[in-house]
């Protein structure tokens, strides 16, 4: 039984400093793996003074969907910071077609999605509004197709976040051992993770935080489970 795995994220770098150990895996293990973004990342940090930060940012997006061995790669076309309902409903039939046109009729497949935590993890209401667009392509398609097996939720366990944090935008506590569904250890590809992480040059301020701040449980990946 073949297995894709369709990873819908808001920005170009999200599964890279989220879930990217466990990417790996699975396209190790031979998961076919296809990456979606909602938006370039336009708004993000531009330490080098790009002209065009949204082009720079798909450049390394697809470098490190390269490394991480993605077998395609979808830009849906969207403003960073601006997300919302209508975009929701629109990038979800977006979606939808890609989904379509990669499986086909192919019966011979176990369909499953990641995407963020629901809260959007930081609060960023770009992560929230891929998330919930994610889930609610999976229990359209799901309704009328076998093959859709579970999405994956990235998130962040309580002992990580243990409080609601106001220092940038509300950031809720991590999520509690009982809501936690699976936790990945990658961490035997730390190597390949902080070179997928620093392929994404233009932001590298936060790469560099991620991996000092994770240290040797750079890796260590944790899932809510929807089916």
């Amino acid at each position: 039984m073949k297995k894709i795995i369709f990873g819908i994220f808001a920005h170009p770098d999200d599964e890279a400093f989220g879930p990217s150990g466990t990417l790996i895996m699975e396209t190790r293990s031979g998961t076919e793996l296809h990456l979606i973004t909602l938006t370039a990342g336009d708004a993000g940090t531009n330490p080098d003074n790009q002209p065009n930060l949204g082009k720079v940012r798909l450049a390394e997006w697809k470098q490190a969907a390269k490394l991480i061995g993605a077998a395609s790669t979808h830009f849906l076309g969207y403003k960073d910071g601006q997300l919302n309902n209508l975009a929701m409903i629109e990038a979800s039939e977006k979606i939808i077609d890609i989904i379509s046109k990669t499986i086909d009729s192919d019966q011979n497949l176990e369909v499953e999605f990641m995407t963020s935590d629901l809260n959007g993890i930081s609060g960023h209401i770009d992560h929230i509004v891929a998330a919930r667009t994610a889930c609610f392509v999976f229990y359209k398609l799901k309704e009328s197709d076998k093959r859709f097996k579970r999405i994956r939720l990235s998130c962040v366990p309580i002992e990580h976040i243990p409080v609601q944090n106001t220092n940038w935008l509300f950031m809720e506590p991590g999520r509690k051992p009982d809501e936690i569904g699976e936790i990945i250890d990658a961490r035997k590809y730390q190597n390949e993770i902080i070179q997928i992480m620093r392929a994404h040059h233009s932001q590298r301020s936060d790469g560099e935080g991620h991996i000092a701040r994770h240290g040797k449980d750079l890796g260590m990946n944790y899932f809510m489970i929807m089916e």
